[in-house]
């Protein structure tokens, strides 16, 4: 039994245009969500530095008390943004491994013999291989006469 790791898409660049804003924005929220909360939580900790009068009297349990119902405030708040930063996170992951993908540029290139439509692979000297629906077609650079991008090739007949 060999064991591989859960991966997917790891580039958000690979996603189809309004998925790819989508996974940006989702992480922007989880980090200021995670911000927040981990701000929140530490403010809970360790209380809100402040000036105590310095004339009257000072009621120690009363000053206790508010201070007590202020951590419990930003303790729970800080829960609910860290969970939030979480499921953000999860989703803009998501989004990222199966959101679609950016579709290959397609192009269209007529030369004195031929006239073809595909996505375009390597390219080695002259020749040009590109990716067909028939499969495979190496295409003569020298020979073309017109080259355009488009948005889709047509169906094989």
């Amino acid at each position: 039994m060999s064991r591989r790791p859960v991966t997917g898409r790891s580039d958000v660049g690979q996603l189809a245009r309004p998925a790819g804003i989508a996974a940006g924005l989702l992480l922007a929220a989880s980090l200021t969500a995670g911000g927040a909360g981990a701000w929140l939580l530490l403010r809970a900790a360790h209380g809100v530095p402040r000036v105590l009068p310095a004339t009257g009297p000072v009621d120690p349990v009363a000053l206790d008390h508010e201070e007590a119902l202020d951590a419990l405030r930003d303790l729970r708040a800080g829960r609910l943004l860290v969970l939030l930063h979480t499921v953000l996170l999860a989703a803009a992951v998501a989004t990222t491994w199966y959101g679609p993908a950016r579709e290959d540029p397609v192009l269209r290139i007529r030369t004195d013999t031929q006239s073809v439509c595909g996505t375009p692979g390597a390219v080695r000297g002259d020749v040009l291989e590109l990716k067909t629906p028939e499969g495979p077609l190496a295409v003569d650079l020298s020979r073309v006469t017109q080259l355009a991008a488009a948005a889709s090739c047509p169906p094989a007949p």
